[in-house]
């Protein structure tokens, strides 16, 4: 048993001050009350806000965050497409040991930052020269390790990708992607189930790369008949190259084809969609789909804004994700992507239209929508029989200080950063305090040393 007393905590109808929650071994909350004692318990000035959601994450990624900011300026453009080359040369590099140094790492930054949760978009399968290992998800049980070390939880999306664009072979770096068969991939699938229970904070959801990277019909297929238990993910319509693409394949774009072509439901993800027409928009709204916004990757690969204001307006739910890793603060993510629609709306009411809070509507939509891509469909904050996930911010940092309950969402939202981060708890344990990961040292260690080895920075 642990008890955790916060100076308040933030519930679905408002702020609640001085609250004792108590949780069992296992971390599972058995009691919510007003704290009115001290002893055996974990003190916290601070305010609790439930722990952050990270749906959408190519964890590898992030040993190349920065390195695609130099510029040949004899090119006359860099664009996604030419920052993939790169990203594909450092997947066909990574080992298995690296993947999850590289990992780990990574999850103790979300940690740190306040998220609780990560879902693991994961698509580098095979080894060096595009062979399976004798572990089908050798990789995926990798990052599950790296997620346990960290102590975050992780819904691991083992990635079904076949082609290298629409009707096309798949490309030379793409080898360690590639499952060619539904049922081959069903087989990584099962596989990959079976290492998430290693860790009692995993769990898999379902997952297709890209339209451009399935045959259409196998997408169809696998909808239909693979599992219907579990999250699915997919990359749509982030950029405008494949629209044309899907356009001349299918005659149809790629949200149009989906939406004709899958039964849809609030189990889907569709990652990024940034370029929709308005009936796309629409028609993910009212199939219930999510859509999964990763503003700093988003702006830092120029994909473009996805019309947040249109969904929002026919009921469209939406989460955050940090995808390549140049940035990893939610609350930075939740800022960028208002302040871009405020930029070209040229009003300041994004988020504030629905519950008049700009801020409490973030956490509360970018909540409960990244709680279904990690297959968890519950809505309260923090509630008995339930883990405590909890994000803890410093309520003496100057700004919240005097800050009244009325103001206080919004106030972390729009001017904390990660200085205000006073503790980080993952399934009823500290995992994170006073701006450090419990296991910092080791962990940067071994980071350090696994770049070393890559030689790319």
């Amino acid at each position: 048993m642990a008890k955790f007393s916060f100076k308040g905590i933030l519930q679905n109808d408002g702020w609640r001050s001085n609250v004792l929650i108590t949780t069992n071994d296992n971390g599972f909350i058995t009691s919510i009350d007003s704290n009115n004692e001290t002893r055996n318990t974990e003190n916290f000035d601070g305010y609790a806000i439930p722990g952050f959601q990270n749906a959408h994450s190519h964890a590898f990624q992030y040993a190349m965050a920065g390195l695609a900011e130099v510029h040949d300026i004899a090119h006359t453009s860099d664009n996604f497409w030419s920052w993939r080359e790169s990203m594909y040369e450092l997947a066909l590099n990574i080992s298995p040991e690296q993947m999850e140094a590289i990992a780990t790492m990574l999850y103790s930054e979300m940690v740190r930052h306040g998220y609780t949760n990560v879902a693991e978009f994961h698509y580098v399968h095979h080894d060096k020269n595009g062979k399976q290992y004798n572990n089908l998800s050798e990789m995926g049980s990798r990052l599950i390790s790296a997620a346990k070390t960290a102590g975050i939880n992780i819904t691991l999306v083992p990635i079904f990708y076949q082609k290298g664009g629409f009707g096309k072979a798949p490309l030379k770096g793409q080898k360690r992607f590639i499952t060619p068969t539904i049922e081959e991939y069903l087989q990584l699938l099962e596989s990959s189930k079976n290492d998430c229970k290693e860790y009692d904070g995993a769990n898999i959801g379902i997952g297709i790369h890209s339209m451009r990277g399935v045959e259409p019909k196998d997408i169809a297929e696998l909808a239909k008949t693979g599992p219907q238990d579990i999250p699915f993910h997919i990359h749509i319509s982030e950029q405008l190259k494949e629209i044309e693409d899907s356009i001349s394949y299918l005659n149809m774009r790629p949200v149009e084809w989906m939406l004709d072509n899958v039964e849809m439901s609030n189990r889907y993800h569709l990652v990024h969609a940034t370029h929709l027409t308005n009936n796309e928009t629409i028609g993910i709204a009212k199939s219930g789909a999510n859509v999964v916004i990763c503003p700093t990757t988003e702006g830092n690969l120029g994909d473009g804004l996805f019309p947040l204001i249109e969904f929002q307006k026919v009921g469209g739910n939406w989460s955050i994700g940090t995808d390549s890793h140049v940035g990893i603060n939610p609350l930075e993510e939740l800022r960028l992507l208002d302040y871009g629609q405020r930029l070209i709306s040229h009003d300041r009411d994004t988020y504030a239209k629905t519950i008049g809070d700009s801020g409490h509507y973030a956490i509360d939509m970018s909540l409960k929508a990244g709680r279904k891509a990690m297959n968890n469909f519950s809505i309260e904050y923090f509630k008995i029989g339930e883990k405590l996930n909890a994000s803890v911010i410093d309520a003496n940092s100057p700004l919240l200080a005097t800050t009244s309950n009325k103001n206080r969402a919004s106030s972390i939202v729009y001017t904390s950063d990660a200085s205000h981060q006073l503790a980080t708890i993952v399934n009823g344990k500290i995992v994170a305090k006073s701006g450090r990961h419990i296991d910092e040292s080791t962990i940067a260690q071994k980071f350090v040393k696994t770049l070393k080895e890559l030689n790319n920075r």
